[in-house]
């Protein structure tokens, strides 16, 4: 997997900031074996438009907007993630610039591995940017396009992300940290439906129906029709390539896959919606 390398990050952002000369030799990416490594990962939900890429990430000193990509929310996540880790880690992973998504080979290796990539992480950083304390009761009035609860909890991406790490810290929209997985399984398992066994001991204390992890992920959505399909795989223990424009065709394929598997007839009670999410039949 590639890692952010976290002090040559922050150095090369200090140069930026300070209009140093900035040594383009220096790499701030490196690849490393996820089972040998010590890393921290993020979590977060991604906001379009404002997120950085490998290749911004990259090759920032050499931009002309070398200044407006390091205000975009996106950076400025991974930066205040870098700033947290960097007593504790050497290396950080983040879904937006780790992964070159020019590369579809790379693309979905990476879908392919990320469930064991967050699940061998030593710690989860897990940013909410939109609430100051971690949610106790739903407030509609808020979060109005995320079922009351922030929107890190419905989206599709997250499910894995949450369940996978065994160590995992929220942040809220300062980076303060409002509590970790462990002390807030109990209210984690009211706003997600993930019991909180899973959540304390991981999905092999637990071996959940494939209805049931349907049943975690019904209310999220995904930007992509075949994201909703694609961010499961981890959770369900399938291998299968990425088609993005199949649509939800994804699904499908994602319940075949696992027929092959597992006997399981849980499997055929779900489909894929019209609408977005999934449900029973």
């Amino acid at each position: 997997m590639r890692l952010i390398k976290i002090k040559e990050f922050l150095a090369r952002h200090r140069q930026v900031l300070q209009q140093a000369d900035v040594d383009t030799q220096t790499q701030i990416f490196t690849n490393c074996d996820d089972t040998t490594t010590k890393y921290c990962i993020l979590s977060h939900r991604w906001i379009a438009g404002h997120e950085v890429d490998y290749v911004q990430m990259m090759n920032l000193a050499k931009l002309d907007d070398a200044y407006e990509i390091l205000n975009l929310h996106g950076y400025q996540k991974i930066l205040k993630a870098c700033d947290v880790a960097d007593r504790h880690f050497e290396y950080l992973w983040a879904d937006t610039c780790c992964i070159d998504k020019r590369n579809s080979s790379e693309l979905s290796e990476a879908i392919n591995s990320m469930f064991r990539w967050y699940k061998n992480s030593t710690q989860c950083y897990t940013y909410l940017h939109d609430t100051s304390d971690f949610p106790t009761q739903a407030d509609p009035a808020t979060f109005t396009n995320s079922n009351g609860w922030p929107e890190w909890f419905s989206r599709g991406w997250t499910l894995q992300e949450l369940i996978a790490p065994a160590e995992l810290h929220f942040f809220n929209r300062d980076w303060k940290e409002i509590g970790d997985k462990r002390n807030r399984a109990t209210e984690l398992e009211k706003i997600t439906g993930v019991p909180a066994r899973v959540l304390m001991d991981g999905l092999s204390s637990y071996s959940p129906s494939f209805a049931e992890v349907m049943s975690w992920a019904a209310e999220r959505r995904t930007t992509l029709a075949e994201d909703e399909a694609y961010s499961l795989i981890g959770l369900l223990g399938v291998h299968m390539p990425m088609l993005y424009g199949e649509g939800k065709k994804a699904f499908q394929r994602l319940q075949l896959e696992f027929m092959r598997m597992s006997n399981d007839q849980s499997v055929f009670a779900w489909r894929a919606n019209k609408a977005g999410g999934t449900g029973a039949e």
